[in-house]
């Protein structure tokens, strides 16, 4: 006859338990500190680039409109050649400027979904959470900026078709994508903070069409800032979207610029955008 199988040894309480067992009985260490932030930013950043997995057809419809500015404008006034541009073809001098509008486009309106999401309850949810309110309004801006990002490939790739002479040097090309970026959180965040001042999509959609021309116009996207009046050249100057097509143009174009100072003024314009916007976060889910 076989022998019987040994019984198992018992286990003192007091025995070390393995690794894999106190993974199971005890939850993972919460990040602390520093790393807290990043980890909330990328998480909110994740969940509003979701949604746009779901519904692409955003990117598809906002690509019809700078398509028609390069081929339209950019075309026939190139022909007519009534702006000075430097020497360099009038199309070529645009593309940069509609780069820079259509990501603002995008991100100028992005106070009508946190408002939704307001309506929906979800906002409130959000705020019970440990994450900081800074990191909700970081997150969704930039990926108000991964958006805009996608964009202004799409604009590119147009451009380029079109025969715009465009640098391809990656690492220009990297700084052509913290512009965008950079440019895209600072209107997201003013698209949020006016929601967090007006408080209904209705009142946010009229404040947003009324500025969204007189951003663009009042920057250098269309023309150079020597053929401006002079108020016109004041608020160009502290227009950040003046900026951001400083820098696009010097890294596409090779155009003089001056791009530590364009990026300076687009960082601190987004941090200032995110404080902004944080500090009215509450008062939207009252």
């Amino acid at each position: 006859m076989s022998e019987a199988p040994a019984a198992p040894r018992p286990v003192s309480a007091d025995a070390p338990r393995p690794a894999e067992l106190d993974l199971l009985v005890s939850p993972p260490r919460a990040r602390t500190g520093w790393k807290v932030l990043p980890a909330r930013v990328g998480a909110m950043c994740a969940v509003e680039l979701q949604k746009l997995r779901h519904d692409r057809t955003e990117l598809y419809t906002r690509a019809i409109q700078p398509a028609l500015w390069l081929l339209i404008f950019g075309e026939t006034f190139t022909r007519i050649r009534a702006i000075p541009t430097g020497g360099i073809p009038y199309i070529d001098y645009l593309a940069p400027g509609i780069i820079a509008q259509s990501a603002m486009f995008i991100a100028i309106f992005y106070g009508i979904m946190i408002i939704w999401e307001r309506d929906a309850g979800i906002l409130t949810k959000l705020l019970v959470t440990p994450t900081p309110r800074a990191a909700l309004i970081t997150g969704k801006a930039f990926a108000a900026g991964v958006k805009a990002l996608i964009q202004a490939i799409v604009v590119i790739v147009i451009a380029a078709l079109l025969g715009v002479a465009m640098t391809w040097n990656p690492l220009r090309l990297l700084g052509v994508a913290l512009a965008v970026v950079l440019g895209s959180a600072f209107f997201s965040c003013l698209s949020m903070t006016i929601a967090g001042i007006v408080l209904t999509r209705d009142r946010l959609m009229g404040i947003g069409q009324a500025i969204t021309m007189p951003l663009f116009f009042g920057s250098n996207a269309l023309y150079p800032v020597s053929v401006m009046p002079g108020w016109l050249q004041v608020i160009s100057t502290i227009n950040p979207l003046s900026y951001q097509v400083n820098a696009l143009r010097g890294l596409l174009l090779g155009t003089p610029s001056h791009l530590l100072t364009d990026f300076t003024v687009l960082a601190v314009a987004a941090a200032l955008g995110i404080a902004s916007a944080s500090s009215l976060l509450g008062r939207l889910a009252r």
